[in-house]
């Protein structure tokens, strides 16, 4: 980057933004648009009501009532589900991001609609960004739970039509398509990620750790089917923090900061999981990207797997899948991805400056919008210009395979 004449650097040079962490708030009409009319009473669906909600423990809990926050709630079989102002945080003061209700017409419109999304995306440095689901949740959780899975099989690809077709379609790339797929059957996610990948697609949502939603781990066999179809088609595995469905905290009773303080706590502990489970020697070409999930732990985590691996070999059950120390296949297959990590960043150097990915995590209440460059241009002084360049843009560049400088 150039300098100006007093020696910082020049905001117009620094690296248009690809964030690899963002999120859509889905309008009322994405399923009712693309599902049979027979299922238009129990597929997805929104009203507008009253209600009451908390979060306490890393756990929601809602209800009805005449004196709640006016809210547009999603219907899905006997799911009944808010939309809150902590996804729909940008354009609300901090101290007016609280777990409430929210219609549409309060949020910022760039968290529901493309033309408005673009805007933003231009008032914030961003080029290109990444989309997590927000009513199926970060992995699809909502239509693995349902009752019914051939609806929910439809709800499944009906999303991915219109994440690739509508949300996607139309901006040049700008916007880029990440799909949920059906968890409770590996041969169908499977045929789904091939089935995208033909249209271009090469995102996936998935869990950190599947377990937690009843699902068999990634230490067995299930999976292999989704896995290979990854590899085979060069669709990159994104895992959001709560793509669990739980969030790290101490106690029911714990204050959410402490939750949000630990957030990173999943993440780490998935990727324990994979270093030790053997796909990513199997599938080399396999790649991984821990979103939200910071990087300021991850130097310490590797060199306690290498140590493991290394004096615990005989009795650590993973001799057999695991030839080489556990660090070679995250710098090999793992991108791991933050919005401020000042840390992490002044230990760049063992964290892997390949292996690192910018977020601005729009509309979330940790996300840095409209100042994105700036807190990013401040957390990066001092890097070289190719440093930067890399974790504003080019490992983003690489993890997806994208056709763009």
């Amino acid at each position: 980057m150039t300098m100006t004449d007093a020696g910082t650097p020049n905001a117009d040079d620094f690296p248009k933004i690809i964030s690899v962490d963002d999120h859509v708030i889905e309008p009322p009409n994405v399923w009712l648009d693309r599902l049979p009319k027979k299922y238009h009473d129990v597929g997805p669906r929104t009203v507008r009501e009253r209600g009451t909600m908390n979060f306490v423990g890393g756990v929601f809990s809602y209800e009805p009532s005449d004196d709640g926050d006016l809210c547009d709630w999603w219907i899905y079989e006997d799911k009944k589900i808010p939309q809150t102002r902590l996804a729909a945080a940008v354009g609300f003061d901090r101290d007016e991001v609280k777990v409430t209700g929210v219609t549409y017409e309060e949020m910022r419109k760039g968290c529901w609609d493309q033309t408005a999304r673009l805007e933003d995306m231009d008032a914030n440095w961003t080029d290109t960004q990444v989309c997590f689901p927000t009513f199926p949740r970060f992995c699809g959780q909502t239509f693995m739970e349902a009752q019914d899975k051939v609806l929910a099989d439809l709800c499944v690809k009906a999303y991915n039509d219109w994440m690739v077709e509508e949300w996607c379609g139309g901006t040049n790339g700008r916007l880029l398509p990440l799909i949920i797929v059906q968890l409770w059957d590996a041969e169908l996610a499977a045929a789904e990620v091939r089935r995208n990948a033909e249209r271009g697609v090469r995102a996936l949502a998935f869990s950190e750790i599947p377990p937690y939603l009843n699902l068999p781990s990634i230490h067995t066999d299930y999976w292999e089917p989704l896995f290979r179809a990854c590899s085979e088609t060069n669709v990159s595995i994104h895992m959001h923090i709560g793509s669990s469905s739980k969030m790290p905290s101490t106690s029911a009773d714990a204050p959410a900061a402490v939750g949000s303080t630990l957030t990173f706590g999943n993440a780490m502990s998935s990727m324990a999981d994979w270093m030790f489970s053997g796909w990513l020697a199997k599938f080399p070409n396999l790649k991984l990207a821990y979103s939200e999930g910071q990087i300021g732990w991850i130097p310490y985590i590797l060199e306690r797997a290498d140590r493991v691996w290394e004096e615990n070999r005989g009795w650590g059950g993973v001799s057999d899948i695991v030839k080489e120390p556990p660090s070679t296949y995250y710098y090999q297959s793992i991108y791991a991805c933050f919005f401020a990590d000042q840390y992490g960043l002044e230990n760049i150097d063992k964290v892997g400056p390949d292996n690192v990915c910018f977020e601005t995590d729009y509309p979330h209440s940790d996300s840095t919008w409209p100042h994105s460059r700036e807190v990013a241009m401040k957390m990066m002084a001092g890097l070289p210009d190719d440093i930067v360049y890399k974790l504003v843009r080019g490992n983003a560049i690489r993890l997806m395979d994208l056709d763009i400088k």
